[in-house]
């Protein structure tokens, strides 16, 4: 009986808060009519786009209510009211997350009246279920009906409230839109950082040898031991514009991803950090032998680790991290964690601005925890098919 009257109470609030959001729905009707009025005079087109928002934040209420009873979430799927007055109020009138919680809000105005059902159920089931489940024992029947009450209001909400196909059709070619545009920057700033390698680094060592070699040309005749030791300085720059060369291409794409794959290119990257760092892998395999993931997705994480790694030497403090890597049912998954002092940020340069940009080229997921203090951990997800 405790039990049932514990979860009966529970019911209650919920109820209760049902009761005082449907309450509010009815006094919003009047900016309802006063919006219709004045947008199909034209005057008050402006109102629309505000009362849609107000429209938002009720349904959003009531999305988090509803899913807070359940404990499954009800996402939400709108476009964005931006821009001026004339797309705002097209977007507002467009969008099918407007239709949505319209059409919500009108079936709100009838259900949201069952929080009156259990004003009799109360005094009805403590002296019925008092005395069922106190002398004959047996299970209550009527306290539950509270819960089942509020367990019908959540279903509805979440019916009505879950998103249209349309609408979230809508929201992933906006997230799409997002992420090309991300990976598109991301690729001429690549661009640019080997265009600049290229010019600061490998094109002014090849001009120098050039030179030396063009000098010791000169001087083989006059003083053969000048014209040797020119040949040994521009055998020193080649060996160094070599260098340099396998810098860039690295930087583009790691042999050593396609020689040993991913998980022998992260212990390699462990090896040469500057912290103690602690591979752990599960499901994936080194070197060919097994299914591998898609050079794309093993090169971004390969970068994600590189860039987790040299951020945690140059700015956390700490000495050791640890990396997971594991295959998915979905895709790959990526773990970088340090011990250090936390407050990563991406707006300091750090380099997470660019990782999430890579991340998400591929539809992938990036979730960074860096409280003040530490331990910051960059938790990645990059979808594939194995």
């Amino acid at each position: 009986m405790r039990a049932t009257v514990r979860q009966t109470a529970r019911a209650t609030v919920q109820l209760v808060v049902s009761a005082a959001m449907t309450f509010g729905s009815y006094i919003f009707v009047t900016v309802l009519l006063i919006t219709a009025i004045l947008t199909a005079t034209v005057v008050g087109a402006f109102m629309l786009p505000e009362t849609v928002l107000l429209i938002r934040r009720i349904a959003g209420a009531k999305r988090q209510q509803a899913g807070g009873w359940t404990g499954r979430k009800i996402p939400e799927a709108y476009q964005p009211l931006t821009g001026t007055v004339r797309e705002r109020l097209r977007t507002a009138v467009r969008d099918p997350g407007t239709l949505t919680d319209f059409r919500w809000m009108v079936a709100y105005y009838a259900y949201g009246t069952l929080p009156v059902l259990m004003l009799p159920l109360w005094p009805l089931g403590l002296v019925v279920d008092g005395v069922w489940c106190g002398l004959l024992r047996r299970r209550a029947v009527v306290l539950p009906l509270i819960s089942k009450l509020a367990d019908l209001d959540a279903h509805w909400s979440t019916v009505l409230l879950k998103p249209s196909p349309k609408a979230r059709l809508a929201v992933r070619v906006e997230e799409l839109t997002q992420t090309r545009a991300g990976a598109i920057a991301a690729h001429e700033a690549e661009l640019r950082r080997i265009e600049r390698d290229l010019h600061d680094g490998t094109q002014a060592r090849l001009v120098s040898l050039s030179m030396r070699i063009g000098l010791a040309k000169r001087a083989y005749d006059q003083d053969p031991a000048a014209a040797r030791r020119m040949l040994d300085d521009a055998q020193t720059l080649a060996e160094e514009a070599l260098t340099d060369l396998r810098h860039v291409v690295r930087a583009i794409h790691p042999p050593i991803l396609t020689d040993r794959g991913l998980v022998g290119a992260v212990r390699a990257l462990a090896a040469s950090s500057a912290l103690a760092v602690t591979v752990t892998v599960d499901g994936l395999t080194d070197g060919h032998d097994g299914p591998r993931a898609p050079a794309a997705v093993e090169a971004a994480a390969y970068f994600v680790v590189a860039e987790s790694l040299t951020n945690a030497a140059k700015y956390s403090g700490a000495d050791r991290a640890d990396v997971h890597l594991a295959r998915a049912r979905t895709g790959l998954r990526v773990r970088v964690r340090d011990e250090g002092r936390g407050g990563a940020d991406e707006a300091g340069g750090s380099g997470l601005l660019g990782m999430r940009r890579r991340v998400a080229a591929l539809d992938g997921g990036v979730t960074v925890t860096s409280p003040v203090g530490g331990p910051t951990v960059i938790e990645v997800e990059l979808p594939c098919v194995w």
